[in-house]
């Protein structure tokens, strides 16, 4: 089932991605899993397609390019799937760009953060998201996905 109405144009969705994501399947597979960045990029394109839904994957290790990208997600009401990496943590800037969101936005983490070291335990990003998703390996984006898709059929 689709995320859209029948006739109607795929809606844009933003896949963001922050530090060292785009070394999936060469960082840490036993924390992070085998999936290359490529392969992250086609599933989530895939789904994406499935759901009726246009998906641009990005990935930055800037969080000022990050900021950038949440103020056009913001601006033209574009829902997201952040995976802010190490930018979770600590990044106040970034956390208040997500703050301004006029869509939904749902925080993703590939492993699950508490059952990591401690300071991977704080979010400055959970409190202002429509939801996260961690722990699921690569599926934690599939089900962010299917997420945005439930919420835009008002489930």
């Amino acid at each position: 089932m689709s995320g859209q109405q029948p006739g109607a144009e795929p809606r844009h969705v933003l896949v963001l991605n922050g530090p060292n994501l785009g070394r999936l399947g060469s960082r840490e597979p036993d924390v992070y899993g085998s999936t290359s960045y490529a392969g992250l990029v086609e599933e989530c394109a895939r789904l994406g397609k499935e759901l009726g839904f246009a998906v641009e994957v990005r990935e930055t290790n800037d969080e000022g390019e990050m900021i950038r990208w949440l103020h056009e997600a913001a601006d033209g009401k574009i829902p997201v799937v952040l995976n802010p990496g190490a930018f979770t943590h600590y990044s106040y800037g970034m956390r208040d760009a997500a703050a301004q969101r006029t869509a939904p936005l749902i925080e993703v983490h590939i492993s699950n953060p508490y059952t990591r070291e401690e300071f991977r335990h704080t979010s400055v990003v959970a409190a202002v998201a429509s939801g996260t998703v961690a722990g699921f390996g690569i599926g934690s984006y599939r089900l962010a996905l299917r997420a945005l898709a439930d919420e835009g059929r008002g489930g």
